[in-house]
């Protein structure tokens, strides 16, 4: 088992299920320190239990908030910095999609919430990073876009459009913020999550037939790549968006 994040720091948001949860689960078993926030506190709670029990080096903390909240993005960060004494690595995982449909008949608090919550909350907690501890000691960030930003979809438009801006996000912060810090991004087809349910619940055999790789992602598959960005393996590569889609897009569909 790799120990290549032995003695580093990290923070995971939306961490208490799916994709988040397996992130952070990956960075334990590398030998990192992870700081853990969602939204819920129960769940969360129940996550980092889960997290402790799985018996790795790192340690695990969790801090329910809002990602949306200022204040939340700073205690989170703070709280980071103040267990672990450093934060090398942040993931930006949260996200949001209440919307789904025809963008003309869409609601627009609804659209300003996804992309609050889906690119300015990111660039808040990169801000906050950055000025509690990357700034001066430089770090790695990944954020968590999706297919959904690369291709039109049509039926979760605003959901595609706020990850095409994150994506956009992720490329400008990498030269905004080079050498120290390295920004990079993942863009996941459909994983199977609870977030994802509506996309494939209904005929899962039939939602992947479409990949090539004729099967639907699992939250472990994005994990690992997150890893291996986060990681110094990947030191030399930043501003990159990469596609863990099981080919989706190779297709030309989405």
């Amino acid at each position: 088992m790799s120990t290549d994040l032995l003695g580093k720091s990290a923070l995971v948001s939306g961490a208490s299920r799916g994709i988040g949860y397996a992130v952070a689960a990956e960075l334990l078993s590398r030998g990192a320190n992870v700081l853990i926030t969602a939204r819920k506190p129960e769940p969360l709670e129940k996550a980092a239990a889960e997290l402790r029990a799985l018996g790795h080096q790192g340690e695990v903390v969790a801090l329910a908030g809002n990602s949306g909240d200022d204040e939340a993005r700073s205690a989170a960060v703070q709280r980071a910095v103040a267990e672990f004494g450093s934060l090398d690595i942040l993931i930006n995982n949260t996200g949001i999609n209440p919307v789904y449909g025809a963008l003309m008949e869409a609601d627009l608090d609804a659209v300003r919430k996804i992309f609050d919550v889906n690119v300015v909350a990111a660039l808040g907690y990169i801000q906050e990073a950055y000025r509690a501890w990357m700034g001066e000691h430089g770090g790695a960030v990944v954020n968590v876009a999706s297919v959904a930003g690369i291709r039109s979809t049509g039926v979760i438009a605003a959901y595609g459009a706020s990850k095409a801006a994150l994506i956009r996000l992720t490329d400008e912060l990498a030269w905004q913020l080079g050498p120290k810090i390295r920004v990079n991004a993942v863009a996941p087809g459909v994983v199977k999550t609870s977030f994802a349910d509506a996309l494939y619940s209904a005929d899962e055999e039939a939602a992947a037939q479409v990949y090539p790789m004729k099967r639907l992602g699992s939250p472990e598959d994005v994990a690992r790549l997150i890893a291996f960005l986060a990681s110094d393996q990947a030191a030399w590569i930043t501003g990159e968006t990469v596609r863990v889609d099981g080919g989706l897009l190779s297709t030309g569909g989405l």
